[in-house]
């Protein structure tokens, strides 16, 4: 029998990636959010999410990528951790896909930098790569930056 899994997708800066289904809440529409003074970089704010209070993760920021265009608003994939809900920013949603576990490769060499200790690997795909995300990892922010610290999120 051939094993298969299930990710819910999305892209950022033209990359397509995915996360487990099992480990996503929802997906929703962009969310005013609330600043965190002196909060990491990659914290971009609070939602309140049906009445329970979400932190919003800035996943072009998490995994090094250049900032998201000013006039482009982020979507949320909202996902289950340990410590409750944390909304990951992506720039687009995309569609849950079947993959086959034999397309399962470890990441790609031409990754570098935190996009490769980002992701677990690559499900080869027709026309594309799937880079699937460690959210576990993702979850886990570098607290010596900070917005005042690095002039990022100001407004």
């Amino acid at each position: 029998m051939i094993e298969r899994r299930q990710f819910s997708t999305f892209f950022l800066n033209g990359l397509f990636f995915g996360v487990e289904v099992e480990k996503v809440q929802e997906v929703i529409r962009y969310q005013e959010m609330t600043r965190v003074p002196l909060g990491p970089v990659e914290v971009e704010g609070l939602i309140n999410l049906r009445g329970q209070i979400v932190t919003a993760l800035d996943l072009r920021r998490r995994l090094g990528l250049p900032e998201r265009p000013a006039n482009e608003r982020p979507m949320n994939v909202v996902v289950r951790t340990d410590d409750g809900a944390l909304s990951l920013l992506v720039d687009e949603i995309g569609d849950v896909l079947e993959v086959e576990e034999s397309a399962f490769e470890r990441p790609p060499e031409t990754l570098t930098g935190a996009v490769r200790e980002l992701i677990l690997g690559a499900y080869k795909l027709k026309d594309r790569l799937l880079l699937t995300i460690d959210t576990e990892k993702v979850i886990k922010l570098a607290p010596a930056r900070t917005h005042a610290a690095s002039g990022a999120g100001t407004s």
